[in-house]
């Protein structure tokens, strides 16, 4: 948290640190500063990031799944009809 990123300017994360330890120092109790904190946790590991990206990519293969049985049921039943002598209006 020195203010310094790699090339010498500010680090990506500055301003969070910056704004939680202004809370922090202004504060009553630390508990105050918690959305601060999770604001400056969440620049330095994008946990929160993370999370979000894997429930979006869970849900599109689940959903790829879904539409593979979809596909492959439909496929046994137009296999099915084409095979029996029933004529289609």
């Amino acid at each position: 948290a020195s203010g310094f990123g790699y090339y010498g300017n500010r680090s990506r994360c500055f301003t969070f640190w910056q704004e939680f330890r202004k809370c922090y120092a202004m504060a009553d109790r630390p508990e105050q500063c918690t959305l601060q904190m999770d604001d400056y946790f969440e620049c330095l590991h994008h946990t929160k990031e993370k999370a979000r990206a894997k429930a979006i990519k869970d849900q599109e293969l689940k959903l790829n799944e879904e539409k593979k049985k979809q596909d492959e049921l439909s496929r046994k039943l137009t296999d099915s009809a084409n095979k029996s002598n029933v004529t289609r209006l």
